[in-house]
Parts: C-alpha cells; sequence; structure tokens
C-alpha cells in the first residue's frame, strides 16, 4: 500500500523534508501548496515535483491522502483541523497550536474523524532523549525525582532573517511571541521518556531589554513583554521538572536535558553528557556515544548515510539512533536536528499506511504543548501555580 502526500508549506523548512517524502517506497505522488506562486515554482523545480497548487483550501480537494503542515507557527492548529475534517492525515511542524482551545479543538477532531495526527517534534529522536529512553525502559534511573529540559535560541542565531521570510513588511509584529508558545522542544524530551506529564505550572518571565524592543512594540500581536520564560512543573509521577524557553542569551544555543532519579541520572552541561550512579561505581562520558555525524552506508549493518550541515544546526545521527529501522532509499539523504527528521516522515508514512497511533500523536502533543501556555499565564501573574487541563490519553 503507498500514499499520496500533499506537502503545505514549501519555505526554508519544507526544503528538509520534501525530498524525504518524495524518496519514502510507500509514498507514490508528492503535491507541493503554496500561497506564493514564484517560490512553490521553484520549490517544484528543485525537487522534480510536476503537481502544485496555491493553497490548502485546494490541496483539501485534491486526491492526497496525506498533508504536511509547514507553515507559520500561528497557522497550525486551524489548518490542521481544515485537513482533518477534508478526510486527510496530518503531519505538522511544531507548535501544534498556540492556544488552549485550539489543541483542544485539534484532538476531539481526531478523535472524531479516526485520521491520523502527528506533531514533528524532533526532539524526541535527539539522542539524549532516545537514551533516556532505553535507561527508563530497563528501570536503571529507579524512581525520577526531577527532569530538566531548555531550549536556548538567541534571536541573533539566523532568526531575524526567519521572521523576515515569514512575515514579509510585518515581521516586526510577529516577532515577540511567547517563548512559552513554544515549548515542545524542550517538554517532548521529558515526557516522552517518562511517559509523566504536567499538572501543575509556575512560570515566570524575563522581561526583555534588547534595544530593538521589538517585545515592547504597540502593535506586537503576541501582546508579551518576556523574552525569557521558565516554568517549574508538578508532573503525574510525583517528579518535579523545570522548562527553560529563552530567546535573549548569551550562548552558543542548545536542546537539552537532564534526568535524575533515585538510583541513576543523566545529566547534560554545555560540551558535557553524563551518565552516573548513586553508588559512585559508575560515571559514563556519553560525548562520542550521543555525537551525531555521518555514518557511511554499510550492507552489514544496514546503516543510513547522513549528511551534516557546516553550520552546526543540522547535525545526522549518532549511534543510539535504530537507523536500521529506515528505509534503504534514504540512504545518503538530507538529515535534520540531530538524526530525527527521516525518523519523523518514516512514522508518519508508516501510520498513515498501517492505521496505527503514531510517535508524537495528537495527546502527546497536546501534553508537550499546554503546560507551556498556561505557564505563560502564570508569568503574567507573577508566577501563580495553576493547574494544567489534559485532554487524556486513549489506550492502545
Amino acid at each position: 500500500m503507498s500514499i499520496r502526500v500533499g506537502v503545505c508549506g514549501v519555505g526554508s523548512f519544507a526544503r528538509c523534508f520534501i525530498p524525504l517524502f518524495k524518496a519514502h517506497p510507500q509514498v507514490e505522488n508528492v503535491v507541493l501548496a503554496d500561497l506564493d506562486p514564484q517560490k512553490l515554482s521553484e520549490r517544484c523545480e528543485q525537487f522534480g515535483i510536476e503537481d502544485r497548487c496555491g493553497s490548502l483550501d485546494e490541496l483539501c480537494e485534491m486526491d492526497v491522502d496525506a498533508i504536511a503542515i509547514i507553515t507559520q507557527h500561528h497557522l497550525h492548529g486551524p489548518q490542521a483541523v481544515q485537513a482533518l475534517r477534508a478526510g486527510k492525515h496530518v503531519y505538522s511542524a511544531v507548535p501544534s497550536a498556540i492556544s488552549i482551545p485550539e489543541i483542544t479543538e485539534l484532538v476531539r477532531t481526531v478523535e472524531e474523524t479516526g485520521r491520523i495526527y502527528m506533531i514533528g517534534e524532533t526532539s524526541y529522536y535527539y539522542p539524549c532523549a532516545i537514551y533516556c529512553r532505553n535507561r527508563f525502559q530497563q528501570g536503571d534511573f529507579g524512581h525520577i525525582v526531577y527532569g530538566e529540559g531548555e531550549y536556548y535560541h538567541d534571536y541573533s542565531h539566523g532568526m531575524y532573517e526567519v521572521h523576515k521570510w515569514r512575515h514579509g513588511d510585518r515581521w516586526q509584529q510577529y516577532y515577540g511571541m511567547p517563548p512559552m508558545f513554544y515549548p515542545t522542544h524542550s517538554t517532548s524530551m521529558i515526557v516522552s521518556v517518562t511517559g509523566a506529564y504536567a499538572t501543575h505550572v509556575s512560570g515566570m518571565g524575563f522581561v526583555d531589554r534588547h534595544e530593538d524592543n521589538l517585545y515592547a512594540r504597540e502593535d506586537n500581536v503576541w501582546k508579551n513583554p518576556f523574552s525569557n520564560e521558565t516554568m517549574l512543573c508538578r508532573m503525574s509521577d510525583g517528579s518535579m521538572a523545570r522548562i527553560s524557553e529563552f530567546r535573549r542569551i548569551g550562548h552558543p544555543g542548545t536542546v537539552g536535558m537532564s534526568l535524575y532519579g533515585t538510583d541513576a541520572s543523566y545529566e547534560e552541561q554545555v560540551g558535557a553528557r553524563t551518565w552516573v550512579t548513586k553508588d559512585r561505581a559508575t560515571c559514563l562520558d556519553l560525548r562520542e556515544e550521543l555525537a551525531c555525524r555521518s555514518i557511511p552506508v554499510s550492507a552489514e549493518t544496514g546503516g543510513m548515510a547522513a549528511v551534516t550541515s557546516s553550520d552546526g544546526t543540522h547535525h545526522g545521527v549518532c549511534s543510539v539512533h535504530p537507523v536500521h529501522l529506515l528505509p534503504r532509499e534514504f540512504a545518503g539523504l538530507p538529515n535534520g536536528h540531530n538524526g530525527s527528521h527521516q525518523f519523523l516522515v518514516h512514522d508518519f508514512v508508516t501510520a498513515c499506511v498501517t492505521g496505527e497511533r503514531p510517535r508524537n500523536n495528537v495527546w502527546d502533543a497536546a501534553r508537550y504543548l499546554i503546560p507551556g501556555l498556561v505557564a505563560h499565564e502564570s508569568a503574567l501573574q507573577g508566577g501563580t501555580l495553576m493547574e494544567v487541563p489534559d485532554l487524556g490519553y486513549p489506550e492502545a
């Protein structure tokens, strides 16, 4: 069985995924859609794709089984609902939505339509998350006590250009999105390892002081003063977690986690990744094991070739990635975000073909996102402890 996939939004990030959908052995055709005719024409020519259309409305009417939504952040929720109601399976770039009503409607739409929805959360396949999942499943942590997740991305690291590309002349109005509206890179690491989710949060915000004054503009659509936000979480398993989303920070940038248990812990600092045990008998330096690099194709191991970018933002796979699960057609094709892109595309296509619930499904997406939305409200109220609504998780 094979499927036909439409890609809605063909900007810079979509370039990472179009060749993967096109190469997947269970995808028979790819259609591209974008409101910008010139951009659309350029992408079709770049990837040798014939079928195209000028909007999501048109794409929903076409003969495609699934739609990958890779558009602007604030459009993802409504666009996913539209595609699901049109009978399409949906892959969405993060975040899944930007409000609790939007994510609630998204979850209910999946439940009503029975369609597949998957959030493209790259952190799920980061080496540290895979390593910790494996250790957790073996019981090596003992009981989880405390976790940390952070996404440090100063806006001087390419984000001005991204906003200008996405929003054109209005880019300054959209610039100051609350950091906790985009918490999923951090939260997903802990949630995907332990299965626990936030039940209560307290948020704190740092009022932006940058000379460009973009967060304080009166016409800022977000009405948000915070460039950096942190939340403390009470988790459903009785543990605690700290999540930080920083957009103005003197740091080279990272998506990382640490996780502490009663028996052992995984700790991550700048340039260091360590597994330690309580009895002091074990202290493993994991920098080499969890380092992403290109791995040559091997007929014996089934390893996949992976492209590593020179700018340090998109690395290939590492030794903990289960590359043997990927289709051979992906060998040598671009990968990104620490080896995650190929796995995300394969997971989604496989779910569409088999009808099985994917990793990073809509209920996962809700548990990744909602704590951050509530934490932002808490920060606006000076850190009030607030309950996090949970939209449930169906049995297998």
